[in-house]
């Protein structure tokens, strides 16, 4: 069932997008202030990723995934929604708690553990969708990060989990050929949002069953987490409303210090196969994790501080 099942996740997405974009009345992403595109575009995107990872998981049909399915199903609807008519932001993170909460008590979480674990679902959840504002870049991280997490459940003697994680990588890909820049049609909170929370919550599926170490998906998606958690925690400490939309992280100032769309994908690409060989590095040689995650700190503050000090220069030229 496995090659089913990431086959008809690819098609279904594939043609689901294919089918979509020849309707009328989309709900679209129109271009404001805080917008990197200048074209009114499409957001429905993630439906057609949702919908093939859908797909696959009845291929799959395995019970012990059916908590996370099932609470991704219930995200996807509700930001579908979202993305359609507008929810109250109250209303859509107490979708994202209460989705969190029950899956991870389904898994079996309690005590500190279930707390921390609901927290680092929410943050994956909603940062995910934070990173979902220039094309190919939350596309390119669902192939890649998704992908790596495949690879690694294989190689855990996992297959069920790999399979599933292909499959959300090959809706992903499919989903890249209408996202590619110049982008035909966006991801939009129905796909961002189930997204993020996948990745959390597969995380902790594979740590709790010692497919990986914990500190595994946090490398192989740490070019999301880092960017949003550091310009989170910097608009925060310079009293910002961190709920406001806005264009303050670092793969944004790329794209309005002259970074193309297109190379701005392609230098991510780069930096996220970068992470996901260092988490498998790590998974290998677990006696070199302090120098690896020195290593892995190091290229980042290299690259925050370098577009930091490209963004001084631009802002003093004016």
């Amino acid at each position: 069932m496995i090659v089913p099942a990431v086959l008809s996740a690819f098609a279904v997405c594939w043609l689901t997008l294919a089918w979509l974009l020849r309707r009328d009345r989309l709900p679209m992403d129109h271009p404001n202030e805080r917008s990197l595109h200048a074209t009114p575009t499409p957001r429905i995107g993630g439906l057609g990723i949702m919908v093939g990872v859908g797909v696959a998981a009845l291929w799959l049909a395995d019970g012990s995934l059916l908590p996370v399915v099932l609470a991704a199903a219930v995200l996807t609807a509700v930001s579908l929604l979202d993305d359609m008519r507008g929810l109250p932001v109250a209303l859509r993170f107490l979708a994202h708690f209460v989705a969190a909460v029950a899956c991870l008590q389904v898994l079996g979480l309690s005590g500190w553990a279930l707390l921390l674990a609901i927290l680092a679902v929410v943050w994956m959840t909603n940062l995910y969708n934070f990173m979902d504002g220039s094309d190919g870049l939350a596309g390119g991280m669902a192939v890649l990060g998704f992908g790596a997490l495949a690879l690694a459940a294989w190689l855990g003697d996992a297959p069920v989990l790999a399979a599933f994680c292909a499959s959300i990588a090959a809706a992903a890909l499919a989903f890249l050929r209408f996202n590619f820049p110049p982008a035909r049609v966006f991801m939009g909170d129905a796909g961002s949002i189930p997204l993020g929370f996948l990745a959390a919550a597969l995380g902790i599926v594979g740590v709790r069953h010692n497919v990986w170490p914990w500190l595994f998906p946090l490398l192989v998606f740490s070019p999301f987490i880092l960017d949003a958690s550091v310009t989170l925690a910097r608009r925060g400490l310079r009293g910002e409303k961190i709920w406001k939309a806005h264009r303050s992280h670092y793969y944004q100032r790329m794209v309005l210090l002259g970074v193309s769309h297109r190379q701005l994908a392609s230098a991510a690409y780069a930096l996220m196969l970068a992470c996901a060989a260092l988490a498998f590095t790590l998974r290998a040689l677990p006696q070199y994790t302090a120098w690896l995650l020195a290593l892995w700190a190091a290229v980042y503050l290299l690259i925050f501080l370098a577009i930091d000090r490209r963004w001084r220069l631009a802002r003093n030229e004016y």
